[in-house]
This record gives C-alpha cells, structure tokens and sequence, in this order.
C-alpha cells in the first residue's frame, strides 16, 4: 500500500504537494524492489510537478535494472523540461545505461530547445554521446551544425539530387547527361560531354550524403558526383579493365572503356573498380567526372 495518497478533484489543485525552501526535498519517495518511489497518473493535467529556482527539480535514481525517471503519455509530452540557465531534462547513466531514451510512434522522441546552450547534450566515454534512430529522420537540425571531430559517412557516395525527364524508365546505376533545359535524362551517345553522372543506389553502395534534397513536383533522384557508385557498362565496345576510364556509350544509360584520349576530354564519368571482359553489367567505378 502507498505510504502517502493524494487525490484530488478539482482542476489545477494538486492531490499532492510538497514545498521546501532549504536545502530538502518537497517530495520524497523510495520503493524497493519492484515498487516505485513516486507515481503519478492524470488524465488530462500534468502527473508529476517539479518546480525549482537553484536545484533539481524532478530527481530520479535507479539501481540495477530500474529507470530513474518514467513519463509515459498517449497524446501529448511524456516529460518535459524547462529552464532559463540549468538543465532542463539531465540523465546519468552508469555502465551499459542509457542516460535520456524518448520513445514515439508518430511524434518526435526526444526535443532540444536552446536560445543560448545547448537543446540536447550527450557525452559518453566509449559508446554514444547522443543516438538517434528514426523510420523517417533520425535526426533534425533547425540551424548551423559544428563538429570539432570527423564525420564518418558509412555509406559510398556524394550525391545532388536533380530533375530528371523520364523517371519511369530510369533505374540507380544509369548514366546521366543534362537536357537542353537543364534537367537530366539517360545518355545515348558516345564520348558526350554533357554527362553529370550515375544514378546512386544501385548495388551495394548507397548515396553517403544527398545534396539539395528538396520537395518538388518534378521528379528527382540522386546523382553520384564524387566517390564510389555501382554503374551500368557495356563491354561489346572494348573488354573493361580495373582503372579504365569509362565515358558514355551508344548503349542507353551505359558507360564504356575510353579508346580515344581526344574525344574523351570532358566526357569521363570515372574509373572502373572491377573488370567486365564482355557484354553488359553492373560494376563499381570510382566517379572522376572529368
């Protein structure tokens, strides 16, 4: 049975309040075992208050498996944290914890808002300092990112996304040359030295980082301008070699050994990665446009 109980009826009343001016707590609960110290349950009000000028407002401390501070809610924000100079929503995890988790199906999980600090702070020694893990985004950033350290891009290429005519024929790994309105359609001839690249995602490589993503009512996809991509080739030209350079073919969409350094000035997508002996394939290939 709980040791203390507060019910109330009456909006914006508290069932329970507890008030300390020192240096105490205004509420304090413990629960061993499976129990909980302090719990909270409101239908359409806050469950849980705290409130504080210089200390901590809502304090929470697990052992073992238990979770220091739980907020669960249906509609709006599970926990919630304000501050004008501290912390609003602090989390210390020791061994294989996790500091601050944020949970949602359809909302944001977890929200930083800062106008002066920082809106989130992680810090680990060996795992994650802030993790985010998304159907849609991962993460979101409204304003300038810095970091002192690397960024390491598991995936392959640098890719921009660009308007392109005909998508329904085009599939990742297609050469790209640009249209006399600037947009980009499959290439057709050989050695032509308006090509702007391939198509990312095809294979096993995906686009690293996508530039200009935009919401538009033409069609756009990804086009691999710096690094490694997966692109259609057609070795009937000339057996490929690993290191050859590939420019556009007379096969739609497909790139080609280079047997003329003349004309292939301007028209090289890059180089190939792996050797096709004959006929038509998919192989990686290192985008050098040049």
């Amino acid at each position: 049975m709980p040791t203390v109980t507060g019910q109330s009826s009456e909006q914006a009343i508290p069932g329970v309040f507890g008030e300390n001016t020192a240096q105490g707590d205004g509420v304090f609960g413990q629960g061993g075992d499976n129990g909980r110290g302090v719990v909270g349950v409101s239908t359409r009000h806050t469950a849980v208050e705290g409130t504080t000028t210089s200390g901590i407002a809502i304090y929470g401390e697990a052992s073992e498996n238990g979770r220091g501070v739980v907020g669960v809610s249906k509609v709006s924000t599970a926990v919630a944290g304000t501050t004008t100079s501290g912390i609003a929503i602090y989390g210390e995890a020791l061994e294989n914890g996790r500091g601050v988790v944020g949970v949602s199906k359809i909302a944001t999980a977890v929200e930083g808002n800062s106008t002066s600090g920082a809106g989130v702070w992680g810090s680990s020694q060996t795992g994650v300092g802030v993790y985010g893990k998304g159907g849609g985004l991962a993460g979101l950033f409204e304003g300038d990112v810095e970091v002192t350290g690397d960024i390491r891009l598991k995936n392959a290429d640098c890719a921009e996304d660009f308007d392109i005519i005909g998508l329904e024929k085009v599939e990742p790994g297609t050469v790209m040359v640009i249209d006399c309105e600037g947009a980009l359609k499959q290439s057709d001839r050989p050695y032509d030295k308006r090509v702007a690249g391939v198509i990312s995602g095809a294979g096993n490589y995906k686009a690293g980082i996508v530039l200009d993503k935009q919401e538009s009512s033409k069609n756009r996809m990804p086009i691999a301008l710096m690094g490694k991509v997966y692109c259609k080739v057609d070795a009937s030209y000339g057996a490929i070699e690993v290191g050859d350079l590939l420019t556009t073919s007379p096969t739609s969409g497909h790139a080609m050994r280079t047997d003329d350094p003349m004309k292939a000035f301007g028209a090289v997508i890059g180089k190939a990665l792996q050797p096709l002996e004959e006929g038509q394939g998919l192989i990686p290939i290192l985008i050098a446009l040049q």
